[in-house]
């Protein structure tokens, strides 16, 4: 007989590093199976993780697919880009925005995030201020001539007076210093994004 793990709504959130909302918005869309226990949720792991290894396939298929190979239905997720030099970040930034229903590609530095930007539109750049070789605040700027309304959010573990006023100057929708939580960066997200 096979161990089945199950998990609570609570167990879940740690589980998957997300809030509530999105938790339910999974539920409804029928992404994740859950059973209803008088006035609780419960989870089989299996089913999570299961779930968690498709949302990793797709979202490495996708990363490296360009937008015009993409499937049509595809296009109504809102696009992100997510730079920053930290491989962790760049993990835990794609892996809660992914499950958070968005579609979103990353880059480890400045040119690689520009040059994604040349073959694809994004509807939301997410970028880590202090970088080797080009810094956060060149990338938006460059990134502002290819869209001018590009909303942006700055991530960084070095906050400074001076590139607080320059990112506001710049027109950045959110600033969120490291270490930060899930919950601020979604947030940060939606608002950026209009939702």
């Amino acid at each position: 007989m096979m161990d089945e793990t199950f998990l609570t709504t609570e167990e879940v959130l740690e589980y998957l590093q997300v809030n509530l909302r999105t938790v339910y918005r999974l539920i409804k869309a029928g992404k994740i199976p859950a059973v209803r226990v008088g006035r609780q949720w419960r989870f089989r792991k299996r089913d999570i993780d299961a779930w968690l290894d498709s949302q990793r396939a797709r979202s490495g298929t996708r990363s490296s697919q360009p937008a015009a190979a993409r499937p049509e239905g595809n296009t109504a997720r809102p696009r992100i880009l997510v730079v920053d030099d930290e491989a962790s970040i760049r993990d835990l930034l794609a892996k809660t925005l992914a499950l958070a229903e968005y579609d979103v590609d990353v880059a480890p530095d400045g040119r690689s995030a520009l040059d994604r930007m040349r073959l694809n539109p994004y509807d939301l750049l997410i970028a880590d201020l202090k970088m080797p070789g080009m810094d956060g605040l060149a990338v938006i700027r460059e990134a502002k001539r290819y869209k001018a309304d590009l909303p942006v959010i700055i991530i960084t573990g070095f906050s400074s007076e001076s590139s607080a006023i320059e990112a506001v100057n710049l027109g950045v929708a959110g600033y969120l210093t490291k270490p930060f939580r899930v919950p601020q960066v979604l947030a940060a997200a939606a608002k950026a994004l209009g939702e």
